[in-house]
């Protein structure tokens, strides 16, 4: 999949995506700026990865979004120094994840967790729903008097006008 942004449409569209050596599937934790993003990996682990370049303007991460990464160099970039330990190779898209989460590369540590989102959702959607029916006890809110209303204003016009003829 070397070569640019020319392929990166090809690689989006397919479905099915097979982890070479090096590769790992890891869940984006926040986003730092300038192409660099905060990954979380199947063990848990934290780390910096850089987003390229040739992604900008096409693709759009977001926190909590699955790519592949490049973990090829790791080793090496730690012992240098450098924090910066991985490469985006590839952002994985909603069927890619769901065709992923049937085979056996998917980690176990993002099934643990989609579960548990799912169930704070739920509450968090019940505990909305209850929030919504209660009012508070406040009043219901007014109109905004600082606005003009044209459909009001001409609504007026026309029955003055029809009362005008009347006479």
């Amino acid at each position: 999949m070397r070569g640019g942004r020319k392929n990166l449409k090809r690689a989006t569209e397919e479905k099915h995506v097979t982890l070479q050596d090096g590769q790992s599937i890891m869940q984006v934790v926040s986003l730092r700026g300038s192409n660099l993003i905060e990954v979380m990996d199947s063990r848990g682990e934290k780390s910096l990865a850089l987003f390229p370049a040739k992604f900008q303007k096409s693709m759009w991460i977001k926190r909590g979004n699955f790519i592949v990464v490049d973990e090829s160099g790791k080793e090496k970039a730690l012992e240098s120094g450098s924090k910066v330990a991985c490469l985006v190779s590839q952002v994985l898209f909603y069927e890619q994840v769901r065709a992923l989460q049937k085979t056996p590369e998917w980690p176990e540590i993002f099934i643990s967790r989609m579960v548990d989102d799912s169930n704070e959702r739920t509450i968090s959607q019940q505990v909305n729903e209850l929030d919504e029916s209660d009012d508070d006890g406040l009043p219901p809110l007014e109109a905004n008097t600082n606005r003009m209303r044209p459909s009001e204003l001409q609504a007026d016009e026309d029955s003055e006008s029809n009362s005008d003829t009347d006479d």
